[in-house]
């Protein structure tokens, strides 16, 4: 994937790595569709760099995926690289008395199939542009998970062995498929606490090291996954997952 001269669209684009990301392609002089569900943070991010360009988009909401798709056909034909970035992750207490399923509902609109709905509505466009690429945020804890987030893991699991599908069937289509699989970084994914725990990669960090893999085209099977979550990665293979698993999860 190059990092410079395309048209892209972030989805989740208004915070978080999707917002960092949006950023540092945009101070390489690309053209950055950044969308979202929040209007505040849509108009907050066009104050702060009229550069970037802020659209509406509810992934829950078909409608509003079929009016973004007319519009960027209509105004960015020259579309070639889609970011999938939209997530959510909560707690699940499968134990507790009152738990039942709506929040893992909410996970797999949002993670999953969010993610498949704004690929079948851009993939068409991509195929005919060069340099085309579809880079989907997955996480490292698809391969090792924490078992307090089931569902978050789950669906991060699926988009691993989805994207890798993906990536084989359009092997003969110049599109790359690219999985971003990041660590535990300090955003409000899983609320304010988050953003400011020590345990957490500094976000700019992060990013940072996302680009330098780019550039250096450093994403083998199409991981962009840091070094340091290798153990994680290969867990299974290495015979270490039960103890990888242990350690993440302590009784």
């Amino acid at each position: 994937m190059k990092t410079t001269g395309n048209t892209i669209l972030v989805t989740g684009g208004t915070s978080g790595i999707g917002r960092a990301i949006a950023e540092k392609f945009h101070d390489r002089g690309n053209r950055v569709i950044v969308t979202g569900r929040r209007q505040a943070l849509l108009d907050q991010i066009a104050a702060a760099r009229p550069g970037l360009i802020p659209m509406p988009l509810d992934l829950d909401d078909p409608a509003s995926l079929l009016r973004l798709t007319s519009e960027v056909r209509a105004r960015f034909p020259d579309l070639n690289v889609l970011i999938a970035n939209a997530g959510i992750s909560r707690v699940e207490d499968v134990a507790a008395d009152d738990w039942d399923v709506s929040d893992a509902e909410a996970i797999v609109r949002t993670n999953i199939l969010g993610v498949l709905r704004v690929t079948a509505a851009f993939l068409p466009i991509l195929k005919g542009r060069s340099d085309a690429a579809i880079m989907a945020t997955s996480s490292a804890l698809a391969f090792v998970p924490r078992a307090d987030f089931p569902a978050y893991c789950a669906s991060k699991a699926f988009l691993h062995s989805w994207l890798t599908s993906l990536r084989h069937q359009l092997r003969k289509i110049p599109v790359e498929v690219l999985e971003l699989s990041p660590p535990y970084v300090r955003t409000e994914l899983t609320g304010s606490e988050q953003a400011t725990d020590p345990r957490a990669m500094p976000l700019e960090a992060y990013v940072a090291e996302v680009m330098r893999m780019l550039e250096r085209e450093d994403h083998p099977r199409g991981e962009v996954l840091l070094a340091r979550d290798h153990a994680r990665r290969w867990a299974e293979r290495d015979g270490r997952y039960e103890e990888v698993f242990a350690a993440m999860n302590p009784d």
